[in-house]
This record gives structure tokens, sequence and C-alpha cells, in this order.
């Protein structure tokens, strides 16, 4: 029997852009003019004042670009959502630290990938080690569940800053439901922008950031590859990593 797979029918949902301050409002005027941005697709604009009573500052912007006709427009958008440093400069920001770590003024930091089952992916990916840094959340001011990944690095060395998030919009009631049953002290308030930024500065602040696999389960598949270019990788190789994968995946859930 053929396992239904269809929650890896992914789409880009939207992306996020990490810019330098001095970039930051060029980039805005960029997309009005060169991306044809107008005002009404300015999704989302949220400020922050650091200090009590100080002056509030532009922390994010999201724009839409263009609009889908193929399968409900609704779903056919580009999204991209840009972000600043904006703490002050005495203030630590893993925003700026990304961007420094990479002597860059802009890094893309996270693509989220839409499916159409967001439940069984997150079943899928667990069972074979990823790891996630937030349990499955719902955001009240979009139709959407969404959860967060750990980052892409490799053992030993700083954290790239680029992760994947993963959605699903216009959820049924029913699924909901089953979220508040089955993740009743994780399924607290809805998790915004805010929220996720408050996630990566705490990890970034801790020196504790979570990798998107275990470096230990990073190694058994290095092991299992043996230095294999990746076209010598073939299906065999392919099914000992992933049995690796789910049986690494098993033995971690049974120690949670």
């Amino acid at each position: 029997m053929t396992r239904d797979r269809s929650f890896l029918n992914f789409q880009v949902d939207h992306m996020t852009l990490l810019v330098a301050p001095e970039l930051y409002p060029a980039a805005y005027v960029l997309f009005r003019t060169v991306f044809g941005v107008p005002k009404a697709d300015i999704l989302y604009e949220k400020r922050k004042a650091w200090t009590k009573g100080g002056e509030q500052v532009s922390m994010t912007f999201a724009v839409r670009i263009g609009q889908g006709t193929v399968g409900g427009p609704a779903l056919q958008n580009t999204i991209i959502a840009v972000v600043q440093p904006s703490e002050p400069s005495i203030q630590p920001s893993h925003v700026r630290e990304m961007l420094n770590k990479h002597h860059a003024s802009a890094h893309w930091q996270h693509i989220a990938l839409r499916t159409p089952d967001l439940l069984a992916f997150h079943q899928h990916a667990s069972e074979l080690g990823v790891n996630f840094i937030t349990p499955i959340l719902k955001d009240a001011d979009d139709d959407l569940i969404q959860v967060f990944s750990g980052e892409w690095y490799l053992p030993g060395a700083q954290p790239t800053g680029m992760f994947f998030e993963y959605v699903q919009r216009e959820p049924t009631e029913s699924l909901i439901k089953k979220l508040e049953e089955h993740n009743r002290e994780s399924f607290f308030r809805d998790k915004t922008f805010l929220g996720l930024y408050g996630e990566k500065e705490k990890e970034y602040q801790s020196g504790k950031v979570t990798p998107f696999i275990d470096h230990a389960l990073f190694g058994e598949l290095m092991d299992l590859l043996k230095g294999k270019h990746v076209w010598q990788v073939n299906e065999d190789d392919i099914e000992r990593c992933e049995a690796a994968m789910r049986a690494y995946g098993k033995r971690k859930h049974v120690h949670a």
C-alpha cells in the first residue's frame, strides 16, 4: 500500500529578509517602486519602543508581490517580511548578530513552506529526527497554524540564522479542536511575529541555538555516506539514512 504523502506538496508561503537599519527605509521604497507594491499590499508594519517613554522604531514590514489567479488568489501571493535590528546599539539583537556574522547588510533568514496537512508533516519530520523550536501554533491575526524548525548549521560551527517555517492556511474547526485537545499546554496564545522574534532572541542570548537535526544524528548520516559525492549516493544509501533517522527519532521520543 502506498502511503499518502500529500503533506509534502509544499508551496512557498512567504520569506523573511533581514536588512541593516541603513538599508531598511530604502528597502521599503524599492519594494514600493521596483516591485510595484501598492500601499494596500503593505500587509503590516510593526513598531516597538525599546525604552519606557522612548520613541517607537519600526521592527518589520511585510509586502505582497503580485496577485495569483490560479488555484485561489489568497493562496497564490508571494509575501516577503523585511526585518531590521531595531534595538538600541547597546542592547543585544539576534538580527544584528546574524547580519554581522555574515558580514552582510541583507540576509535571507527563513522561508515558510505551506503544506495542506501540517499535523501529518510535523509527525513525519519529527519521526525523522527534525527539531522544532515551537509547538504547532495558531495565529488569530491570520487564519493559519504554523511551526518553526531549528537552524541549518554544521556541528562546531556558528549558527547560520537560516531555518524553516511550515504553515497550513485556513485550517478546519475540527483540526483546531484536535490541536487544543492534544497540545493544551503549548496551545496557549496566538503566535505572531513578535513571538518568533522573542524565541530567537532567547536562543541567541542563551548561546544554545537549536539545530535542524541534532549534531549526533548529522554525524551518523555522514558516517553512512562515507564521504560520497552526491551523484554517488544511491537509493540504498537513502534508505539506510532514513532508517537511521527514524531510529534516532524514536530513541529521542522515548527519552523525551
